[in-house]
């Protein structure tokens, strides 16, 4: 099937004709449903955390924030094409219409836009870029102009934003500037990942075309956050990794190839950043997208609640590397085996095992495959029609019922009852342990379920195919982790999708 130029193409990416074989085979066969067994809720899955609970956490991890390295994962790589899907579409339905005050109506959402434009972050640049043209935002709106304005956001000359990843572009405005998303992610990064030595480690993975602007962006405001702050940031950039692409097939699951007969191949989704995380080697790791961040009069809430799960994490670690320990010795007894048993029942997977003299041996083999694992605490908010992944309870093939988040595409019509009684949502708000009770560096490949990927058709120079995304970074990537669920404010969700959003009450400084 493969010629020897496509096995030159595999050799530069990095990618073994066996890993593109077992990609076809995946679409051939599909991915298998996984098997819901209940949602976790508040009592049975989720924890809720009272206010004295999120203080004495939060002073746990500050008290240990000198022993230990600290930093923060921000996926940022992603275009913000969907950011401003709606203006490109008013664009192109401009081009055949006459009356653009008509067309406006059917435009409700970006005509209030327009209406509330001083409230935009990025709305003093906007005004330049249009000055220098000779043109005004209030006058542009008062004629129902609202394609020069979309223009001048989206193209260059102008903003350019259509272009720009998330991290780029101005999120929110204070009195003396406007931050982007990338400075409101060093902004909070000061407040809770500081390491000894007033370090702030973060990690950024961007494609690769951004990579020189991000480098530049962070140049040019370093000194004054670093300032402000009396911090030292340690900023480092990723990209994903070509060997974690994925090959497209046409409607036959055959692979497609280009005018020039190269295969092409896809990026292999969010999930190919287990690549970039399993390179990272601190003690604890903090996971949030760019797109989800809060102006200043918001953090506090989001900041309390960072600090009080990575209190929470280093308190359970400590009861898990304790346990280990101790089943390392020849002389833990019946009676701790069962109190282990019950920990591990109570707070990680459903598991009911009464322990004697004969099954000690067995119990301590299988209470070590548990607990070494990497560890994760997971943040969920209240569902509030939200879409993507959320808490659950499912049965692994060896009967085992543990705690995954879980997408609505990895799951099964008939199971489709349980997923609506789901009561949380996931806000990719974690907090993670990559390092077993020795000190050493979990390799993170090795807990990932590759069953778990996806098919989606897409298409190619007009053509329809099919492509295949890894599984998900913090479902399937992350199925094999030891996972708790808090609950936490909806307050600290705060994302943008939508250049709608910016203008929303909760991105305003007020």
């Amino acid at each position: 099937m493969f010629n020897k130029k496509d096995l030159k193409l595999f050799k530069a990416k990095g990618i073994t004709p066996g890993q593109v074989e077992e990609q076809l085979e995946h679409f051939r066969k599909g991915f298998p449903f996984i098997q819901l067994d209940a949602p976790a809720t508040p009592g049975n899955g989720i924890i809720q955390l009272s206010g004295q609970d999120v203080e004495r956490y939060a002073k746990i991890y500050e008290d240990r924030l000198d022993r230990i390295d600290v930093i923060k994962f921000v996926p940022a790589s992603g275009a913000a094409t969907r950011m401003f899907k709606e203006l490109f579409a008013y664009l192109e339905d401009l081009e055949g219409s006459k009356d653009e005050g008509l067309l406006l109506k059917s435009y409700p959402q970006l005509a209030d836009l327009l209406q509330s434009a001083d409230s935009l972050p990025f709305i003093n640049q906007l005004r330049k870029e249009l000055s220098s043209d000779g043109m005004d935002v209030d006058d542009l709106v008062r004629q129902n102009r609202a394609g020069d304005i979309v223009q001048k956001i989206l193209d260059k000359p102008g903003l350019g934003y259509g272009n720009l990843p998330k991290g780029l572009i101005r999120f929110h405005a204070y009195p003396d500037r406007s931050r982007t998303s990338f400075e409101e992610h060093l902004v909070e990064g000061a407040w809770y990942a500081q390491s000894a030595g007033a370090e702030v480690r973060l990690h950024f993975t961007v494609s690769p075309e951004h990579m020189d602007s991000f480098k530049n962006h962070l140049e040019e405001v370093r000194k004054m956050y670093e300032d402000l702050f009396k911090v030292r940031y340690l900023v480092n950039f990723s990209v994903q990794q070509p060997s974690t692409d994925t090959v497209a097939v046409d409607m036959d699951n055959i692979p497609f190839r280009d005018e020039s007969g190269n295969i092409v191949f896809r990026p292999g989704g969010h999930g190919a950043l287990l690549e970039n995380l399993n390179n990272l080697d601190e003690d604890l790791i903090f996971i949030k997208n760019i797109d989800n961040i809060a102006p200043d009069r918001m953090k506090s809430i989001a900041i309390r609640y960072k600090k009080a799960l990575a209190g929470l994490l280093i308190e359970f670690q400590d009861n898990i590397f304790t346990a280990l320990r101790e089943l390392e010795s020849n002389d833990v007894s019946p009676d701790r085996l069962q109190e282990i048993c019950e920990f591990v029942g109570s707070n990680l997977c459903k598991m009911e095992k009464k322990v004697d003299q004969d099954s000690a041996g067995k119990v301590k083999l299988m209470l070590k495959e548990i607990l070494n694992r990497p560890l994760r605490i997971a943040g969920m908010v209240k569902n509030e029609g939200e879409p993507g992944g959320g808490p659950f309870w499912v049965r692994q093939p060896d009967g085992r019922i543990d705690l995954q988040i879980v997408e609505a595409s990895q799951v099964s019509p008939d199971q489709t009852g349980i997923l609506k009684k789901s009561t949380h949502f996931n806000p990719v708000d974690l907090v993670c342990a990559v390092k077993d009770y020795r000190g050493d560096t979990f390799d993170l490949v090795k807990f990932r379920d590759p069953e778990t990927g996806f098919i989606t058709e897409k298409s190619i120079s007009g053509q329809p195919v099919k492509a295949q995304e890894l599984p998900g970074l913090w479902n399937g990537s992350m199925a094999g982790w030891n996972t708790l669920f808090i609950e936490v404010p909806v307050e600290t969700f705060t994302p943008v999708k939508t250049i709608y959003d910016l203008v929303r009450e909760e991105h305003l400084q007020k």
